[in-house]
């Protein structure tokens, strides 16, 4: 289950929503779901699925996206997830992602012993599983300058938001949307 939230800075300050996903395919979905709710001011979008992941994207005007994933393999396995890491390292991980995405969580596809472990080679499944790093990707400065460090973000696993919220002086408006 996917919590996803808007905090748009306007000139009064921050106003905050809570947002419905379901049309979001793409990156450029994403950012035009957060363009719509302020036209040049900061739109945080924070998304969050179920204390396995949550990402950041912050969006300013029509420059790019600046995105941040707290663990880029969780949140690879996730719809919205992949969308964010894909941006985020690249286009050239659709055939390890599909590879990922084939594999239970036990490392057997469909139930079955890897055609590779059963030959005793088993890179080509660890060169799969690590292209997407177990850990933050993206850009830990994303929140720097409204208040939250790099090393309070990495830091943060759950209630993220609250704490987000919290720094950049958005509690109280998250709080009424929540």
């Amino acid at each position: 289950m996917y919590f996803a939230a808007l905090l748009a800075r306007t000139e009064d300050g921050w106003e905050a929503s809570d947002t419905e996903l379901d049309d979001v395919e793409t990156l450029s979905d994403l950012a035009e779901l957060a363009r719509e709710a302020s036209d040049d001011d900061t739109v945080i979008v924070y998304i969050e699925q179920e204390d396995a992941w949550f990402g950041i994207v912050r969006i300013e005007g029509e420059e790019d996206p600046r995105i941040y994933v707290s663990d880029g393999a969780a949140a690879a396995r996730s719809s919205y997830g992949e969308i964010l890491t894909r941006e985020i390292l690249g286009e050239d991980l659709d055939a390890e992602l599909d590879e990922l995405e084939a594999l239970d969580l036990d490392g057997t596809e469909d139930g079955e012993p890897l055609a590779d472990e059963a030959d005793g080679d088993d890179d080509e499944a660890d060169a799969a599983a690590g292209a997407v790093p177990s850990a933050p990707v993206g850009d830990s400065l994303v929140l720097a300058d409204l208040g939250l460090s790099e090393r309070e973000l990495r830091a943060l696993d759950s209630d993220a938001l609250a704490v987000i919220a919290e720094a950049l002086g958005a509690a109280e408006v998250l709080e009424a949307v929540r």
